[in-house]
């Protein structure tokens, strides 16, 4: 796969997720539509979503329940630049019409996808033994210590992982969930001790390829204030692809807040 071929796929992927089509990500218009229950949408997803709003970088294309559509097309046509629907105050007035479904923004973050040079490109090794790892070999590993590379409430997504060990000690891991048919999420842990070495890099840089040489894109997601993520996707050889900002109801929000 080239870049261009990874981005077709990346952006047929989110129509699925927002019921519209691929090339509505590139129009110079903003574009609305309503979301709906779709068998090809990222598997984590619970859909229909109250309001989601993506953004390649040329527009944005919103969608969410069709009671909501037409105040949410005024709000991001009323906001100056693409970035403003993605931060405060343009946020806040958002949530204003969000108050008509009990909800509000939840979730901020950034998506990344590999850029080919750069992944093959890559040579800071870690220095650390790595071993790549099938689903069976990595059953016992759904420990909180390992939580962003796995995820016990999706086992049965997680189908890739590479581990980096420093005399048979596991110290960091990257694992790959299947969250779509044609697109694999790579998360990435390191113990506390063994950080700032070149592992979580070397790690996610690995676990690309391993997705890249099966015919899979792999993807990377990290919250926007998440400065040493973001740091990890760029050393690693991705770039940033697109943004969003999903809104949840206010009980999903507060439970989350109790969990804090």
């Amino acid at each position: 796969m080239n870049d261009q071929q990874i981005l077709e796929i990346a952006l047929r992927q989110s129509a699925y997720d927002c019921n519209c089509k691929p090339e509505d990500f590139l129009s110079k218009e903003n574009i609305v539509h309503e979301s709906l229950e779709s068998e090809k949408a990222r598997r984590y997803l619970k859909l229909p979503l109250i309001c989601d709003l993506v953004s390649y970088g040329t527009n944005i294309v919103a969608t969410g329940r069709a009671e909501l559509l037409s105040d949410i097309k005024l709000f991001i046509d009323g906001v100056p630049n693409i970035e403003n629907c993605f931060e405060t105050p343009g946020l806040y007035a958002l949530n204003k019409v969000l108050e008509r479904a009990d909800a509000r923004i939840c979730f901020m973050a950034d998506y990344f996808l590999p850029n080919i040079d750069e992944v093959y490109r890559f040579n800071q090794y870690c220095g650390f033994e790595l071993r790549i790892l099938e689903p069976t070999e990595f059953a016992d590993l759904y420990k909180p210590e390992w939580k962003n590379a796995l995820c016990a409430e999706r086992k049965q997504l997680d189908v890739l992982a590479v581990g980096a060990y420093d005399k048979g000690r596991l110290v960091g891991l990257a694992g790959c969930s299947a969250d779509c048919d044609t697109m694999w999420q790579i998360g990435i842990d390191v113990l506390p001790e063994y950080r700032r070495q070149g592992i979580a890099s070397t790690l996610t840089n690995r676990l690309a390829r391993e997705a890249l040489e099966r015919e899979r894109v792999p993807f990377y997601c990290a919250a926007w204030s998440n400065v040493k993520s973001v740091r990890n996707a760029i050393r690693s050889g991705f770039r940033p692809a697109w943004v969003e900002a999903t809104a949840k109801s206010n009980d999903y929000i507060e439970n989350m807040l109790k969990k804090t």
